[in-house]
């Protein structure tokens, strides 16, 4: 499954992600794009509700909103980033061997519905997420679902999942979209 994923270094995708949490009143529907400008640096640029890039590369993460001052610290004091980066590298460069240092893999279904799940090995990592669950269908990523230890499964929708998610307006509907059941 792993190498249905491989792409050159420069690659980008669409995402939505739709945040659950206590403190807001309704969920944030974000969307942007995920772009890999070469195969050391990662870039998640929001585009909705509000306007935020964050750049990871040369072991720091840079965080630029609109209207405020950008922000660089050092992926040292965020290892997950560190993790991200590096993860997101392997998956794209079908490298299982780098992905494997880094979660315990487990590959299931078939070409046209598949899933890969990762198992953080790191301490820091395990005791806040669960496993991260990649869905797709042939060479296409539709959907990274992080399962924390607690609460609820966050999909990231991605490509034509991320396209489909017009009007998306609550966990669930992000859900079936990212296990690809009909709204």
């Amino acid at each position: 499954m792993l190498h249905r994923l491989t792409q050159g270094a420069a690659s980008a995708t669409p995402f939505v992600e739709l945040r659950v949490s206590p403190m807001l009143k309704r969920p944030l529907l974000l969307s942007g794009e995920y772009r890999r400008p070469d195969a050391d640096t990662l870039v998640r640029e929001v585009r909705t509700p509000y306007v935020e890039t964050t750049t990871i590369r040369g072991g720091e993460a840079t965080i630029a909103r609109e209207g405020r001052s950008p922000r660089t610290f050092s992926l040292s004091r965020v290892p997950e980033l560190a993790v991200l980066q590096g993860s997101f590298g392997a998956l794209l460069a079908g490298d299982r061997k780098a992905l494997e240092t880094v979660y315990a893999v487990e590959a299931d279904g078939v070409p046209a519905d598949w899933t890969l799940t990762l198992v953080p090995r790191e301490p820091r990592t395990a005791a806040r997420i669960a496993g991260i669950v990649l869905r797709g269908r042939d060479g296409e990523l539709r959907c990274i679902e992080t399962r924390p230890k607690q609460g609820e499964p966050q999909p990231t929708l991605l490509g034509s999942a991320a396209t489909a998610a017009a009007g998306l307006d609550s966990l669930e509907a992000a859900q079936r979209l990212c296990h690809d059941v009909p709204r």
